[in-house]
């Protein structure tokens, strides 16, 4: 494993991510990950599945602090008040007593009043890392005038067909992790010519080799797959390299626009 550092930690580059699992499903998922050697599993609340983590990752029998759980604040929350009665019941369907990253999973009109209750919880011990999700530079900004801690993570649209790479850029020269999700852009990439054509030159799979590319441009990922066989693959992408030419040719794949919500624009 390869790791990511950020703020004097480190995580791995590579977790598990679990949008779309159902509560049940996800039980076997995250079981199936922890197996494979993932040790950072992603959800959020808007997931409605944290209770599956919970029973899974107590059930694993992991020391807790070898692993990473990051979760997320959905936007019905806008208070301090809001962000601890949310948090406190995170912890208890996750079964842990801290949280390493939580997120605020979209921008809103709350941002700074939920940016505080987070700073809160982490004066508080009971998260121990604070970021967002899908938030644009100017989104950021707006943030850290008002923020005692900085954000550390940013989890965005990041994949061949949509790099964000003026955002990934902006996280990398301040310090914050950028981390794709879906970046197998829901399946889309693993049928296209270009990253098939290399699977086929490096003996890997479609997705091994958009995410080997995601690892090398120094961005973190949360694949998901509820297949065992998949789980272990996605996961098996540091004993090899792309070299540095098949990594400027899946960048020209680079469209610059979104296949999913604007941030600007996301309707909630």
């Amino acid at each position: 494993m390869e790791y990511i550092e950020f703020n004097g930690k480190k995580a791995d580059m590579i977790g598990f991510g679990t949008y779309k699992i159902d509560p049940v499903t996800v039980i076997d998922a995250v079981s199936y990950a922890l197996e494979a050697g993932y040790r950072r599993i992603d959800t959020a609340v808007m997931y409605q599945n944290e209770q599956g983590i919970g029973k899974a990752l107590s059930e694993a029998g992991i020391d807790r602090e070898k692993l990473f759980i990051t979760t997320k604040l959905w936007t019905d929350v806008k208070s301090a008040e809001d962000v601890e009665k949310s948090v406190c019941a995170s912890l208890e369907r996750l079964r842990t007593d801290y949280i390493d990253m939580l997120l605020i999973h979209w921008p809103t009109e709350n941002n700074i009043k939920v940016w505080k209750g987070m700073e809160n919880m982490k004066r508080k011990g009971l998260v121990r890392g604070i970021g967002l999700s899908n938030f644009k530079i100017h989104h950021i900004e707006e943030i850290k005038k008002e923020a005692e801690f900085e954000p550390e993570w940013n989890q965005l649209e990041i994949h061949p067909y949509f790099l964000n790479g003026e955002t990934v850029e902006y996280c990398h020269k301040n310090g914050i992790v950028a981390e794709a999700w879906s970046p197998l852009t829901r399946g889309e990439a693993l049928k296209d010519p270009l990253i098939i054509g290399m699977a086929e030159k490096y003996g890997k799979s479609a997705a091994q080799i958009i995410l080997r590319f995601d690892v090398q441009c120094k961005v973190a990922a949360v694949p998901k797959s509820t297949h065992k066989e998949r789980v272990k693959e996605n996961i098996d992408v540091f004993g090899f390299s792309i070299s540095d030419e098949d990594v400027a040719a899946i960048k020209k794949l680079d469209t610059g626009i979104r296949r999913y919500r604007d941030p600007d624009n996301h309707g909630f």
